[in-house]
This record gives structure tokens, C-alpha cells and sequence, in this order.
């Protein structure tokens, strides 16, 4: 798969199946630090309808610690270029230029840089370089801070507005727009409240005129969403019934994709969205949709 067949906002909602190589990440740390377990887990994921990868090799969990390069290196390379061979889509969820370029040369086809290319100067540079579609997030600062950073006038109007300077950045470093992916980082620098804003947003979100991405599976501010019988909210695993509700709403919302640790439910719910709204737009495009696989 090239950088050139990574799916447009066009077709249905696409389900961006994690793969955490960490010990540290908030919902599985270390569960797949080995390349045959990330491996099976991204085998697991694309059979239960993702269709895509994302690998990352540092956790941006509150109060998360970066790791130095070499360590994120040597953690997300091999799965990478395992995932490649075996002919996944893969993303790499990095900050950093030098893991990008690395991870691109492996198999990579899409740059996950939740700092929207603000972390590392050559990030941005980087993209335009090689031409590779990225995802560029909403971020103010790194995850041992970031919690003093989610004060804002109006959470949605601000987020919007830092977004357009990330995507005016990176067009001004050459990165063509339609290689332009936005995140609006629900519960990076923001408060429960504040994410369920976003979420709510997503129609203003899509009016800046570039695909969106949203990535709310198993966060912390789904927990008083999930709070029902014997369930513990504060177990993330336990979110995924809200998890799965938010990628339904994110998918009928018209977002480009979904970033999920579980696939099925999300998968589902893309393809549901995706028949609904061709029923809206007719039977040519029901016809169009009923061929997909």
C-alpha cells in the first residue's frame, strides 16, 4: 500500500487499530513490547474489521515520561516493518522526525504526530519531504504538563483556531493538503467537560476543511459515561461500550476515521454509518457501498 492509497474522507469512517509497544500506556502498557505479540495483536485487529495500524512507542498518557529516541526506535521499528510485510496499513504514532523517517522507510504509510509537528522542528519538514499523509493533533505541551494547559476562552473555537495554525505551518513547509489529516486531541490539555465539547464539535471540526480523526477509546472522560451496575469506570478496558458508542457518533458525524484499541464494535458502526448515509444519497451510492469489503 502506498502513501497514495491511504483512503480519503470520501469512502466510510476508517477503524485505526492500536498497537501500544510500550510498558507504560494507559490501557495496555506491555502487553505487546514483543514483535510476535504486536504481531498477533495487529493480525487480531484487522479480523475484527480495523483497517489500519497505528504503532507508537511512547506513552502521552497523563504525566507519561518520554522515552529518548533510541528506545522509541528500537521498540517501533521491528513491529513496523513486521506489520508491512504481512501487508497492513500501517501509522506511526511518533513526535519525532527521525522515527518517522525510519518508520516510513520500514512500511509506514501515515504519521501520527500528536504534537501536530510542534514537538520536533523537523517533523514538519520531514512530511513535505517524502509526501507522506500525516495526522497533525491538537497539543500544547508534553504529557508531564499538559494538564496545566486546558484553560481556554471557548474550548472549540480555540482548538479550531490552533489547528488552522498547524495546517498553515505545515502548508507554508510544503505539506500538500491533501496529505492533511486534523485530531482535535480530545483529553490532551483538556478537561472531561471540555472533551465532550469537542466531541460535539465534530461538524465545526470538519468545516475546517480537512478530514478528521478522533481518538476518545477508553479515555478517561468516557469514565462517568461508562459508571453503571458492578462496572469500574476507572479501568480502562471497561470503556469500551462508550468507546464504541463515540465511534458510531463519530462515524454517522462524517469523520475520516476512528482511533480504537478494540475493532469490532467501531468497525461495525462505520459500516452502519456508511449504508445509512448512502441510503441518504441515493442508490447509486448504495450500490457503491454494498461492493465494499
Amino acid at each position: 500500500m502506498s502513501t497514495a492509497d491511504v483512503p480519503t474522507a470520501a469512502q466510510r469512517c476508517q477503524v485505526m487499530g492500536i498497537i501500544n509497544v510500550t510498558p507504560d500506556s494507559f490501557s495496555d502498557g506491555g502487553l505487546f513490547l514483543d514483535v510476535d505479540a504486536a504481531v498477533r495483536r495487529g493480525h487480531e485487529l484487522m479480523q475484527d474489521g480495523a483497517d489500519l495500524l497505528d504503532v507508537g512507542g511512547e506513552s502521552t498518557r497523563p504525566g507519561a515520561r518520554r522515552v529518548d529516541e533510541a528506545e522509541e526506535l528500537a521498540r517501533v521499528i521491528p513491529v513496523v516493518e513486521a506489520l508491512a510485510r504481512h501487508g497492513f496499513p500501517v501509522s506511526v504514532d511518533t513526535m519525532r522526525a527521525s522515527v518517522a523517517r525510519q518508520a516510513v522507510a520500514a512500511g509506514a504509510v501515515i504519521v501520527n504526530d500528536v504534537s501536530g509537528g510542534l514537538a520536533d522542528p523537523e517533523m514538519l519538514p520531514f512530511l513535505a519531504e517524502v509526501d507522506v499523509t500525516c495526522v497533525l493533533m491538537h497539543w500544547r505541551a508534553h504529557s508531564t504538563r499538559m494538564d496545566d494547559f486546558c484553560f481556554y476562552d471557548s474550548v472549540v473555537d480555540d482548538v479550531c483556531a490552533e489547528l488552522r495554525g498547524r495546517v498553515d505551518a505545515a502548508l507554508h513547509t510544503g505539506v500538500r493538503p491533501e496529505r492533511i489529516i486534523l485530531d482535535p486531541g480530545l483529553g490532551f490539555a483538556k478537561s472531561s467537560a471540555q472533551s465532550w465539547e469537542l466531541l460535539g464539535a465534530l461538524e465545526t471540526l470538519r468545516g475546517l476543511g480537512f478530514p478528521v480523526l478522533v481518538g476518545a477509546s477508553r479515555k478517561r472522560f468516557l469514565a462517568d459515561a461508562s459508571a453503571y451496575g458492578r462496572r469500574a469506570p476507572d479501568v480502562a478496558a471497561d470503556r469500551d461500550e462508550a468507546s464504541d458508542a463515540v465511534a458510531a457518533i463519530a462515524a454517522y458525524g462524517g469523520a475520516w476515521g476512528v482511533r480504537v484499541h478494540s475493532a469490532s464494535g467501531p468497525a461495525a458502526a462505520a459500516r452502519v454509518a456508511a449504508r445509512l448515509h448512502g441510503r441518504a444519497l441515493g442508490a447509486e451510492r448504495v450500490a457503491a457501498l454494498a461492493g465494499e469489503r
